[in-house]
């Protein structure tokens, strides 16, 4: 596999870990690992099976790098703005995987790594990780996260975390549902392997195309669009390969060849 400077990654049985790996500095992102996260879910192997995030040390994320974000802030406006975009590309990779994608969060969470995670399909967390949506506390705005961060967790719950950037623990988190589930720090790892259990007896291309039906009706569709995009679709899949396996599978009161 590739190596990168700023990130990890390790392909073991179809799992793609990606580890963010700059511990020394609590995982914070810079230009450089955003360019390398977005080229690693860019290029997926096909075989792989789902993608899992994650951070070496202590923490997950910090965020943003702080001296990065200084430099940048120097620069003109256009320069400010094509570095922007690497941050909102970034996040829009994760979200448009064709994969599943798995958030693992430990540590601490803050500002932009809400991002990181809310752009996930799911992300699981230990009981002590910390979260704050804490831009405001520097003077500045949640801005590329907001689209995945509203997503998760709704108008409302947004409102209150990016206006007060208050910390939260895991629970809260999961109270907000920013995160699907929060367990107790020697339980993330059973949480994560009942996931991945979960996804290896669902179709590899049905998982695909449920991902393309979320996004398509969540960002796409009026409700009249969607009636036909969506017979269309079943219909379709009904016909497949993967889908005729998995339905005679059924009947015939066996597993489907995609389960090992």
């Amino acid at each position: 596999m590739k190596i990168y400077s700023t990130i990890e990654t390790i392909s073991d049985q179809g799992v793609l870990t990606i580890r963010l790996n700059r511990p020394e500095v609590h995982n914070a992102f810079n230009e450089t690992m955003l360019r390398e996260l977005t080229e690693c879910f860019e290029t997926l192997d096909p075989d792989t099976l789902c993608v899992v995030l994650r951070g070496n040390g202590r923490s997950f994320c910090a965020g943003v790098d702080l001296n990065w974000m200084k430099a940048v802030s120097q620069n003109s406006h256009e320069q400010n703005y094509t570095e922007s975009l690497l941050l909102a590309n970034c996040f829009l990779s994760i979200y448009t995987c064709p994969r599943p994608t798995i958030a693992v969060v430990h540590g601490v969470a803050l500002g932009g790594a809400n991002g990181l995670l809310s752009a996930c399909d799911m992300a699981y967390c230990s009981d002590d990780a910390t979260f704050s949506l804490s831009e405001v506390k520097i003077g500045i705005v949640p801005a590329c996260i907001s689209p995945y961060v509203i997503k998760r967790i709704g108008e409302y719950g947004a409102r209150e975390l990016m206006i007060t950037g208050r910390r939260i623990n895991g629970k809260e988190a999961e109270n907000f549902r920013l995160v699907n589930k929060s367990v107790a720090p020697d339980k993330l790892e059973d949480a994560l392997s009942e996931v991945i259990a979960l996804l290896r007896t669902s179709g590899p291309k049905a998982m695909s195309h449920c991902k393309t039906l979320i996004h398509d009706v969540s960002n796409k569709l009026t409700l009249a669009e969607a009636c036909d995009y969506t017979a269309r679709m079943i219909a379709d899949i009904r016909a497949s390969a993967e889908g005729q396996e998995g339905m005679n599978a059924f009947l015939e009161k066996r597993k489907p060849n995609w389960v090992k």
